[in-house]
């Protein structure tokens, strides 16, 4: 079993969700940076390594999939769960057809969350 914190880049526009995900996720041994918004996530991305990167599809300065596109030339093998709200599966199936690992509804259960990004990392 990897002993390592994972590495986690929490990328939304949503300051109040990526602020109470940190929290969770953090109580649960995962190491989480946080990005509000697509421009600052590229500038992190840019200085530090992750081992999974979570990407919220709609954002208002840049299109999650564009952000997607950048993470995927800038680190090819990092896996990125992309975050959805309801009514927009079809762009997060087009997320996974640009390299997405997978993705999720939002809002989802934490423990899925957690479920997915073991399964990312250990793939």
């Amino acid at each position: 079993m990897n002993t390592e914190v994972i590495r986690v880049l929490l990328v939304d526009d949503e300051t109040g969700f990526t602020e109470v995900l940190q929290k969770r996720l953090g109580k649960r041994g995962l190491d989480i940076l946080t990005a509000v918004g697509g421009t600052v996530a590229i500038q992190i991305l840019r200085k530090n390594d992750f081992d999974v990167a979570i990407l919220d599809l709609k954002m208002e300065d840049m299109d999650g999939i564009e952000v997607l596109k950048i993470f995927k030339k800038m680190d090819p093998d990092m896996p990125v769960i992309m975050l959805t709200g309801h009514g927009s599966e079809k762009a997060a199936k087009e997320g996974v057809s640009y390299g997405a690992f997978d993705y999720l509804l939002k809002p989802c259960d934490l423990e899925e969350l957690l479920e997915k990004i073991h399964q990312a990392v250990n793939r």
